[in-house]
């Protein structure tokens, strides 16, 4: 891979580049594992890098990091079921929390100096936090990014939200580039709103980001069911995928003969009382255990003999990354991004897919359903069989990329990426 020198805008400093990542992480482990994973690599690509991640996910210091980085952890804010907010922790109305979230957000920038702010999902921020640190890194010379997954939502859903944040303005005053962190042949998130060109200008494709195992204690250890094939069912941070946990169950309940067993991911936000009900049930059945939370759940997925999941951006990587049969229910609230996704991937025969309206509340799910799909997953062809041209190869994309922002005399045409 061919780089370009760095510059250096800030001699005076010490140490090497420095970036901030922002992760707003109102709810569930995709965000956050996402900036992990781009660190990681760009703190392994850069010499001497610091890098600062700001979340307000409540796990973030269950992960470990590569030398050169670490977090900011905000108050933390979830979303309801009625699509309002409120704070996870704190006795303080919202609004307070902003204005906290606000005021920390902005004295990291101040304390960093980034050389580069790599924005996550969201334009201006949670509730327009992020404004001020973007007008005053704007101002003394900070390159800022937009990184984007591949999906957002349709077009009925995410057109009336981005124009209700005035996130478009954004675009067009703050940022430098849009990274997306897919292929055009997947999907083109963007192409819902009308760009101005100049803005339009500035979206690049990277390709998804490939995931690597990580590294595992020694002590690490694994229910009994692991040492033989087995299905790895996970639903990502837990807190909506009740639905898909009760379903797999119901299948191993009503046909005990089903040849592959199942090992369940809860994830650390579902409901302790849910979790103990589906213990129950589990404790029951020979060819199903189940653990609430890994950390490092790299190493069951790649350890499987397929995956039933409900097809979250990180989750659809991963599976990717370790060329893994897999089976998607996607949830089809509050966003349609799963479904999308789930249906475009069935289209490529990368995964299979069942109905998720299936996982709708209150809907009649066939335990039979489900167990034919899991018995057909073992006969699955690989999803590298039908991988896209550098489907895979969004880190190396973004590592180039972020020696480009840093280099002098940078042009995007010398970097590799697929342009919008």
């Amino acid at each position: 891979m061919s780089i370009t020198p760095l510059r250096t805008p800030h001699p005076a400093r010490s140490g090497g580049p420095r970036i901030l990542i922002y992760s707003h992480d109102t709810f569930g482990l995709g965000h956050i594992r996402r900036c992990r994973a781009i660190a990681n690599r760009l703190a392994l690509g850069l010499d001497r890098p610091s890098i600062v991640i700001i979340s307000g996910s409540p796990v973030i210091g269950s992960f470990e990091f590569g030398d050169g980085i670490d977090f900011v952890r905000v108050p933390g804010v979830v979303k309801l079921p009625d699509g309002t907010y409120s704070t996870s922790s704190l006795s303080l109305d919202l609004e307070e929390t902003v204005r906290m979230r606000e005021a920390i957000i902005m004295a990291t920038a101040r304390g960093l100096k980034p050389d580069i702010l790599i924005v996550d999902k969201e334009p201006t921020g949670f509730r327009d936090e992020l404004l001020p640190t973007l007008q005053y890194l704007k101002g003394v010379g900070t390159r800022i990014v937009l990184g984007l997954r591949d999906i957002l939502d349709e077009p009925a859903v995410i057109v009336p939200e981005w124009e209700r944040k005035d996130a478009l303005s954004a675009l067009e005053r703050f940022y430098d580039e849009i990274w997306v962190y897919g292929l055009p042949e997947m999907h083109k998130p963007l192409d819902a709103f009308d760009l101005p060109p100049a803005v339009a200008e500035r979206i690049v494709y990277t390709g998804y980001i490939r995931r690597e195992l990580p590294p595992r204690p020694q002590t690490t250890r694994y229910p009994r069911l692991t040492r033989e094939p087995f299905a790895l069912v996970t639903t990502g941070g837990g807190g909506d995928g009740e639905e898909l946990i009760d379903w797999v169950i119901s299948a191993y309940e009503a046909d005990p003969t089903i040849p592959l067993g199942a090992l369940l991911v809860f994830g650390p936000f579902i409901p302790r009382a849910r979790r103990a009900l589906y213990i129950e049930r589990v404790a029951t059945l020979p060819r199903v255990d189940a653990i609430t939370f890994d950390s490092k759940i790299e190493h069951l997925m790649h350890r499987s003999e397929g995956v039933i999941a409900m097809g979250g951006y990180n989750t659809f990587c991963e599976i990717l990354s370790f060329d893994k049969r897999a089976l998607i229910v996607p949830r089809r609230t509050p966003r349609l991004e799963q479904t999308i996704r789930a249906e475009r991937a069935a289209e490529l025969g990368l995964i299979a897919m069942l109905d998720g309206a299936m996982l709708e509340p209150g809907a009649r799910r066939d335990p039979g359903v489900m167990g034919e799909a899991i018995r057909a997953l073992a006969q699955q062809p690989l999803p590298s069989q039908s991988f896209p041209a550098g489907l895979m190869e969004g880190l190396d994309r973004i590592e180039i990329a972020a020696h480009g922002l840093l280099a002098d005399g940078y042009s995007g045409a010398d970097r590799g990426a697929v342009r919008a």
